[in-house]
């Protein structure tokens, strides 16, 4: 059993000193590693392996369009007010389902399934009812099935929020990003607060079983006074769970971001500070550190399952559906097999147009190898428990039978000594221990087993803080 610490301690000199640009290891290896001309062999060949071992499945659809342009965000969106852009859409991803389904076995079954975006409430009623219908049809769902969707706040009502349910959507998630109205409208995201406890009733009313919030920080006009009001506010929501993310400034990759004035950010020491109390408000209310930059209440499932050593991560972050193969629908979504990735072509056309050629859209790919598949178990294992022990990487993949953990991992374990100097993680002879002071930075802690960061250009990444 794992034992779960109540609270992270934080070290404003540690995370000065390992505040990096470093992947967020929802993946490993991460998603630039993905290359193009990826062909569909390996992808069916990784559908094949699962279907022989009757891997479990998980599902993701990708509902792309938003009605207007979020000035922070760094999701993969398509803007318009035209609302005829859905029909068609839906179409194709009926079609990309259909496709994908065919080469899976039918006696394995979906533990879950989530809907991200873009806003998946752009869709009415109608065409949401169409795409969960075609899900139903197509896949073996359990009757406990975890489904979630992602929704904004602004274009929604009582009435949908209670179709969603009855539908069989058990599980939701809206964004807040902060109550501040000067920081909703520099970042063109109004909500006002009267709107999001309404939603937040709505749904505790329609009998979601789970209810997820994100916040922000980094964000222009912010301050830890400002923010501490927006964390105290979102803890009167009463949240299952909380993600609160630091904000990226990527202006060259994301162009919507040169709205913001940056003259406005906050700096180091001012975002360090918002940190810090949002950690200290979070522990003194109950809410449990996950990882990365989740929280959850005692009771949820996430936190259950870390402290049973049950807790996994994918592309959707954090969840509790042990070794699921996960199958993603919709333009630039990422499918996560086993031993395959890939990712949809990112553009509509392209998408459209490979499915007209009746091929499966695939504009990236990556086939892992072992070595890929072995970090992978030790990042995932430290990412979400908070340690690993040695003798379980080497019976699962017999490492005995060539080198032990120590000989595989013998750089790595030198590269790890100034950061069990520094606090960050103790090495004990039979299993690595992330601290209290580590947890907050365990980016810096999984990169040192990620070989791939070598050649990488680390500012496509966002900072550990």
């Amino acid at each position: 059993m794992i034992c779960q610490s109540p609270a992270v301690i934080f070290d404003t000199d540690l995370l000065n000193k390992y505040d990096k640009s470093l992947p967020r290891y929802t993946s490993y290896p991460p998603a630039t590693e993905l290359k193009e001309n990826f062909g569909e062999r390996d992808f069916r060949a990784g559908i094949a392996a699962g279907n022989h071992k009757k891997t479990p499945i998980s599902l993701y659809c990708h509902i792309p369009f938003c009605e207007s342009a979020c000035y922070f965000c760094g999701c993969n969106t398509i803007i318009t007010r035209n609302k005829k852009v859905a029909p068609p859409y839906l179409d194709y991803l009926t079609k990309d389902i259909h496709q994908t389904a065919e080469l899976i076995s039918s006696d394995r079954t979906v533990n879950q399934i989530h809907w991200g975006g873009g806003t998946p409430n752009y869709l009415n009623q109608s065409q949401i009812d169409q795409l969960f219908t075609t899900l139903v049809n197509n896949f073996n769902i359990e009757e406990n099935a975890e489904i979630s969707i992602e929704i904004n706040p602004r274009y929604i009502d009582k009435n949908y929020i209670f179709f969603l349910r009855s539908l069989g959507f058990n599980r939701i998630s809206f964004g807040i990003q902060d109550f501040d109205p000067k920081v909703q409208e520099v970042i063109n995201r109004v909500q006002p607060e009267e709107m999001l406890f309404n939603v937040m009733s709505w749904i505790w009313e329609a009998g979601f079983d789970s209810v997820n919030v994100d916040l922000i920080y980094g964000l222009p006009y912010q301050n830890r006074n400002t923010f501490e009001k927006t964390v105290k506010k979102t803890i009167e929501l009463n949240p299952d769970r909380i993600a609160v993310f630091n904000f990226a400034y990527i202006p060259w990759i994301k162009p919507a971001q040169k709205n913001l004035p940056v003259e406005e950010l906050p700096n180091v020491s001012e975002k360090l500070a918002m940190l810090q109390m949002t950690i200290e408000e979070f522990n003194r209310n109950d809410y449990l550190y996950i990882g990365m930059d989740h929280f959850a209440k005692p009771n949820d499932e996430l936190s259950i399952a870390q402290k049973e050593g049950k807790l996994h991560r994918n592309f959707q972050g954090y969840t509790t559906k042990p070794e699921s193969d996960l199958f993603a629908f919709g333009v630039t979504s990422i499918s996560m097999l086993q031993d395959v990735y890939v990712q949809n072509d990112k553009s509509l056309k392209g998408y459209y147009n490979a499915l007209d050629a009746e091929q499966i859209p695939i504009d990236k790919g990556v086939s892992l190898t072992r070595d890929d598949i072995i970090r992978r178990a030790v990042i995932m294992e430290l990412m979400c428990q908070s340690q690993l022990y040695k003798e379980r990487i080497e019976e699962k993949y017999n490492l005995n039978f060539e080198l032990d953990f120590d000989e595989y991992f013998a750089q790595e374990l030198i590269d790890l000594r100034p950061l069990e100097a520094d606090g960050l993680i103790h090495l004990f002879p039979d299993r690595l221990e992330v601290t209290n002071s580590g947890r907050w930075l365990i980016r810096n802690i999984a990169a040192v087993f990620d070989p791939y960061l070598k050649t990488r250009k680390l500012q496509s990444f966002s900072k550990a803080i």
